[in-house]
């Protein structure tokens, strides 16, 4: 056996064929490991065969400082150009991923240490302006220790330097993805890898400002066991997801399609199914009505997205800490053009429901939701609301981290899209909990949910003083779908089959489906700053004499 043909794997320790190791992309193929790539083999691995164009940053400092410490500066910077044949840490090509065009800077570690310098940062620049002159997408690769020492503040400023970069980029309405890959700290972290649109990381990837040695000497304490790594991040919503290296291309094929504008239209073959006139909805006792809203079988968000049968990439985290399992959100396709999907998500099973805290978003979930809503704003990509809470989680946790502000924060923002946003309550709408993910130029209801200023149990032992008043306070406050559509509340009713959408789901998801496609239809005609002052009027007049606004 010649050993030069095999490998020790730095993760497990095991022995890897060093062909099937490379053709695994560098994955170990026993512990999954992924061990760092050169900036050409990245691309390599991203970029449509023969697609590359280099791009040429402008010419930077070199040695600014005259510094030496061991060596000359001059001579470190020597010896990587030498061993890497690049000029600077960063690579930047235009190309396509699987035929959609993209810009790409890839961080090279072997040059370094992947530490940014003003001819990093330069590139990083760009990379930005060649996204910003031919309209494309920027992905960020990103392998770094830090800001480089021996350029002192010419090195920080970078910093700054990159995150205007990012911000034309948001100014200019174009997607923006980093892939975080091992390591990811300092300076790079706490700028432009941060502030894409969308953060992956590779399975183990660690990323933060300080690094674990220097936050262990300064707080004297042991760092838990998988701080800073790619899970750890998704776990405290700092990451929409964390992609093997094989479903990479996959993923990003989805992206670039699913954050580009609209196109011509929706079907216009889909017939619109929503009754708008409470005479041709069946009458039924109100206590009923709730018992069917919250019917454990009928389908959450995520039901309705895999129903509709188009792309979804979900998108994860506030960005401040946490991830609500109550609010599931990201770029969909439906019916060939892509929205952003918004919607809370409870469950089928005890299991489920508690591990999505019953449909009960934190103030995690809110922000969330407000950083999509954002995010399609910038897009220009319709907003679809999906709503199925009993309320927002009403716990001390909750209140420590702002639930109120949250709320208010996701109502504003929602009311301010300059999109199309259409809401769907499609189980139980519960007080602001549900009304903060239903401030929408079209709010339809299905046939058998409800939409309450509080439960009726909560109503009821309030000011019955007794919970088996339920009944008497859900008729009083009027949560069903004939009264909230004679109050002018909704704009429409989309019908469910026969006996509750839990008797046929992708029947009622089809039907939901339809709804919004025939909303968004006809919402998407209309300028932004049309959509916005029509919802923004609609809500005006709601408690006065003039609620219906012709629609």
């Amino acid at each position: 056996m010649d050993l030069s043909d095999w490998l020790s794997c730095a993760g497990c320790g095991m022995l890897v064929y060093r062909k099937r190791f490379d053709r695994l992309s560098r994955v170990c193929p026993d512990c999954g490991r992924h061990a760092q790539l050169t900036a050409e083999q990245r691309l390599v691995g991203l970029l449509d065969a023969g697609s590359g164009t280099r791009v040429e940053p402008a010419p930077s400092v070199h040695d600014p400082l005259g510094f030496e410490d061991l060596l000359p500066y001059t001579d470190r910077l020597d010896s990587a150009r030498a061993r890497t044949e690049m000029d600077c840490a960063v690579r930047v090509v235009r190309g396509a991923v699987r035929g959609r065009g993209v810009v790409v800077a890839v961080m090279d570690f072997r040059f370094l240490g992947g530490s940014m310098g003003a001819a990093e940062g330069e590139a990083i620049v760009a990379a930005a302006e060649e996204a910003l002159k031919h309209r494309l997408p920027l992905l960020i690769v990103t392998a770094s220790g830090g800001a480089r020492m021996q350029e002192g503040v010419f090195s920080l400023l970078q910093m700054a330097r990159t995150s205007n970069a990012m911000a034309a980029l948001d100014e200019a309405g174009l997607l923006t993805m980093t892939l975080v890959t091992d390591p990811t700290y300092g300076g790079v972290a706490a700028s432009y890898a941060t502030l894409s649109d969308v953060i992956l990381a590779e399975p183990g990837a660690r990323m933060g400002f300080a690094g674990p040695r220097v936050i262990e000497q300064t707080i004297r304490q042991r760092l838990p066991e998988g701080f800073q790594t790619a899970e750890f991040l998704l776990e405290h919503g700092l990451l929409d997801g964390v992609v093997p290296r094989g479903e990479l291309p996959q993923v990003l094929q989805s992206l670039l399609a699913l954050g580009a504008p609209p196109g011509p239209g929706w079907d216009p073959a889909v017939t619109d199914p929503v009754i708008r006139y409470p005479e041709l909805l069946p009458e039924r006792p109100v206590a009923q009505v709730v018992g069917l809203a919250r019917e454990l079988g009928r389908p959450t968000t995520l039901d309705h997205v895999a129903a509709w049968g188009g792309e979804f990439v979900e998108l994860r985290g506030d960005r401040a800490g946490a991830d609500c399992p109550a609010v599931v959100g990201g770029l969909a396709d439906l019916d060939g053009l892509p929205v952003m999907l918004i919607g809370h998500q409870k469950g089928h099973t005890t299991q489920e429901l508690v591990r999505r805290d019953f449909g009960m978003p934190s103030p995690a979930g809110y922000r969330k939701a407000v950083r999509l809503m954002r995010l399609a704003g910038k897009l220009r990509v319709p907003v679809v609301t999906l709503i199925d809470t009993p309320g927002a989680h009403p716990g001390l946790e909750a209140e420590r981290h702002g639930q109120a502000h949250a709320i208010a924060d996701c109502l504003r923002v929602m009311g301010s899209l300059d999109v199309p946003v259409v809401s769907v309550i499609t189980g139980e709408g519960g007080s602001g909990g549900a009304l903060a993910l239903a401030v929408a130029d079209r709010l339809l209801l299905c046939e058998n949910a409800i939409f309450s200023v509080i439960s009726p149990e909560g109503c009821a032992a309030i000011l019955w003083r007794s919970g088996e008043a339920a009944p008497e306070a859900a008729a009083a406050l009027g949560v069903d779908a004939v009264t909230l559509l004679s109050n002018g509340i909704v704009d429409g009713v989309v019908p469910e089959p026969a006996g509750g959408a839990h008797q046929a789901p992708a029947a009622a998801s089809k039907l939901v489906r339809d709804a919004v496609v025939c909303a968004l239809r006809e919402l998407r005609e209309q300028d932004g700053a049309a959509l916005r002052e029509a919802r923004r009027r609609r809500l005006r007049w709601f408690g006065t004499y003039r609620e219906k606004v012709a629609i």
